[in-house]
């Protein structure tokens, strides 16, 4: 029988909570988003890691881009990420700005967007609904 209570994590070891896999890769990118005034903008980036479901980019050059605005990602096409996941193979995916990281000139890293993207993952739409079942049912219908 399974406690109701949690132990409590160490505060000093993080826990993974992403629902898919990460890739690192380095990979050129553009960003393209409307501004307020409905004036199409544009910013080179940089692809640092990806998964089915999101993606940090490090912005080269362009305009600031406000938290929550949708974006569309574009990574160039090149060798380099031919194996990665098929999200790096589209012509472009829309996105949701949803983490911004401020630039530090002293230790050189330019601003960061965290990304998610606004498509299906790949598992969720193959595996359909998943119904949770406990082990005792399992075996209920096993042995019937």
């Amino acid at each position: 029988m399974e406690s109701g209570f949690r132990m409590a994590q160490d505060a000093g070891t993080p826990v993974e909570q992403r629902v898919a896999e990460r890739r690192h890769v380095r990979c050129p990118g553009r960003l393209v988003w409307k501004d307020a005034r409905s004036a199409t903008r544009f910013a080179s980036v940089l692809i640092r890691d990806v998964s089915e479901t999101g993606a940090y980019v490090e912005c080269l050059n362009g305009t600031p881009i406000p938290l929550y605005r949708l974006v569309f990602l574009q990574a160039d096409p090149g060798p380099q990420h031919q194996d990665d996941l098929p999200v790096l193979r589209q012509a472009k995916v829309l996105a949701a700005v949803y983490r911004v990281d401020a630039p530090r000139p002293a230790s050189g890293t330019p601003q960061g967007y965290g990304l998610r993207l606004l498509i299906e993952p790949r598992r969720a739409a193959a595996s359909g609904p998943r119904l949770h079942r406990s082990p005792a049912a399992a075996e209920v219908r096993a042995s019937a």
